[in-house]
């Protein structure tokens, strides 16, 4: 009877490792940066077309401008979480539906239409929003 609890218990616990050892895998590669060339930046000029203000990564799209009668492919910038960016003093309205705006990213690797978020100037106003977190903390902040 000893051995079976013990049996049982190993096995729980092996059960357990497993588990972890498996979430930690899905964890690690959620963080991987490498799909992106940080070697690299490309400038799109266009107006937003959306702002998904969500877990885990903020998504900006933006329609690029075209030549008259074409309709290019929109692009999108992958940002860090809501939670980082509010802290820095971003929200859910820095960019709107049809603002105007000249974005820097660094482009995907595989030339696809996309990148990690670098910098973006809203050219009505001048306002530079970038993706240099300290550059934007408020002051005092820890």
């Amino acid at each position: 009877m000893n051995d079976a609890k013990s049996f049982f218990s190993r096995f729980q616990v092996a059960l357990a490792f497993l588990a972890v050892l498996l979430a930690s895998g899905a964890a690690w590669a959620h963080h991987s940066f490498a799909m992106f060339d940080f070697s690299r930046t490309l400038t799109i000029k266009g107006s937003v077309k959306e702002f998904q203000w969500a877990n885990p990564h903020v998504i900006l799209w933006v329609e690029p401008e075209g030549k008259p009668g074409e309709k290019p492919a929109p692009w999108f910038a992958e940002l860090t979480s809501p939670g980082n960016l509010t802290r820095v003093g971003w929200d859910k309205r820095v960019f709107k539906g049809g603002d105007h705006i000249e974005l820097v990213i660094h482009p995907l690797r595989d030339g696809k239409s996309g990148g990690a978020f670098k910098q973006a100037t809203l050219t009505d106003t001048g306002k530079v929003w970038t993706s240099d977190l300290r550059a934007q903390e408020k002051p005092g902040l820890k």
